[in-house]
């Protein structure tokens, strides 16, 4: 296996730009394709090669299908993506899968719905105080010639704590980069370590297979593209290159603590016990279950006491609820719903012989869907206490750019999404979708969808009834990160 060129890489994938804490995300329609050819080949893309020192600005730049159409990209090329990427997220049957119903019905979408696709994201980082020089010098003169501008989505430096309160970006998987493990493999542990081939195309994912992509027959256009490692007579257009989702998400941080608020008797103290339970970690992060003291596999040591962890310890979910977001998101399993079973219980749980009703068997083993979280939060800090206060006049809305990057969207984001998160029927529960992320809305066989359960430990479990809905989608699209060969081959370089 060759070594990844992370000078093809754009910069996001490896890094994420923590340090630079301002950020702006373009939205952008191609209104002159030879114009934005131009500005893409001149474009400053920063790539995935470690700086000393680091640099203090950023841009990346994907594209979604109708983008690369308008760039000229032939449709028999566009073919080869993938079908979830051609769709695009605002596709009416898509948006039922992804619980894009009642108050998140793309129709109501502020972009992203039919008409208001972009064609681009143009993605701007800087340290404090550098970005806007930085926005003035990227939308130079050839920008207003090139792109429509449709919004442009701002963002706030809330020191690692999303908009309801509680530290976010804790838990994040480590990239395979160097191809240490085999792949496939039986996992019999819960590892952190996931193949570089669910984050960026070209490469063996957990399966040990390579996603499929655009394979392109050489010829004079094609000469600055690498070749495909499992078709070597053809050139790989989407190697070192990743698919990025961006969803905004608007969070009603007044609605959720009040709620909170209420249900546990107006009792402060007993209403962040209760939003720990929905999260599945406390407001400083702290996981709600034991710290094991065996390592985890690619576990950051500067986060062992907040990520050193399964629910092991936890089989009725007592201490983090089944229902609990983060439980949903990252379930922290591996291939069998026992650690280290023998050969003879390893051959029934093959051979579909479980145990009846042991919850983590009806969990899809995690590895195959992680992603990538790169978001950012929008809007001003409101602390949980002062959410209690009643709203001022106008009150600017406050939110997360969700963006996510992976390599499948259907098995890595759209599963997590539809089947872990706005599913009612996960891990044994039924009734309730995700207490963060669900619509609440009614489903034929489940008419009530706004529970949320808290099981006891040998006493009788607690339910939480009528949960409103907390987050509402805003905009969201599907977007291909191209590496920097992808990039001069759409802008015809």
């Amino acid at each position: 296996m060759s070594e990844v060129d992370y000078a093809d890489v754009q910069g996001l994938v490896r890094f994420g730009y923590g340090s630079m804490t301002s950020a702006s995300y373009a939205l952008v329609r191609v209104k002159n394709a030879d114009a934005a050819r131009a500005w893409i080949r001149s474009a400053p893309v920063t790539t995935a090669v470690t700086q000393k020192p680091p640099p203090t600005t950023a841009m990346n730049i994907a594209v979604t299908a109708p983008g690369l159409r308008a760039l000229g990209v032939s449709q028999s090329i566009i073919a080869g993506f993938s079908h979830e990427f051609r769709g695009g997220m605002g596709q009416e049957s898509r948006a039922r899968q992804l619980g894009d119903v009642g108050k998140n019905a793309t129709s109501d979408w502020v972009w992203g719905s039919y008409g208001r696709e972009p064609h681009m994201v143009v993605m701007l980082f800087a340290e404090p105080g550098r970005l806007d020089p930085f926005i003035q010098r990227a939308k130079n003169a050839n920008w207003s010639e090139a792109f429509e501008e449709i919004t442009s989505l701002g963002t706030s430096n809330l020191d690692g704590v999303e908009p309801f309160g509680f530290s976010d970006g804790i838990s994040q998987p480590q990239i395979d980069w160097d191809e240490q493990l085999e792949r496939p493999c039986t996992q019999l542990e819960y590892t952190n370590v996931v193949a570089l081939g669910e984050f960026l195309l070209g490469y063996p994912n957990e399966y040990g297979k390579r996603t499929d992509r655009p394979l392109l027959e050489p010829d004079s256009a094609t000469t600055g593209l690498l070749n495909a490692e499992d078709a070597p007579a053809k050139k790989d257009l989407a190697r070192n290159g990743t698919y990025l989702v961006i969803r905004q998400l608007e969070q009603d941080v007044r609605g959720f603590w009040k709620f909170l608020y209420e249900q546990a008797g107006k009792n402060f103290a007993e209403a962040n016990q209760l939003g720990a339970k929905m999260v599945g970690r406390t407001r400083a992060g702290d996981p709600l279950v034991p710290v094991q003291a065996e390592p985890i596999p690619g576990t950051d040591p500067h986060t062992v006491t907040q990520n050193q962890f399964t629910y092991d310890s936890d089989p009725v979910g007592a201490r983090c609820p089944f229902g609990a977001h983060v439980r949903r998101t990252n379930p922290r399993n591996s291939d069998f719903p026992e650690r280290r079973p023998n050969a003879l219980r390893k051959l029934m749980i093959m051979s579909g012989f479980g145990p009846k009703g042991f919850y983590n068997d009806l969990t899809s083993s995690v590895r195959f869907h992680r992603i990538l979280r790169r978001g950012r939060e929008y809007g001003s800090e409101l602390l949980p206490e002062e959410a209690l206060q009643p709203a001022p006049p106008n009150e600017s809305p406050r939110g997360l750019h969700f963006i996510c990057l992976n390599a499948n969207i259907s098995r890595q984001f759209e599963f997590l999404q539809n089947a872990w998160i706005t599913n009612t029927k996960f891990s044994g529960i039924t009734g309730e979708s995700d207490p963060l992320l669900g619509n609440r809305e009614s489903i034929p066989g489940c008419p009530i969808t706004g529970n949320f359960t808290i099981p006891g430990d040998g006493t009788l479990r607690q339910r939480v009834s009528g949960l409103p809905q907390f987050v509402t989608v805003r905009g969201g699209a599907y977007f291909f990160l191209p590496s920097l060969r992808a990039l001069r081959y759409f802008a015809g370089a």
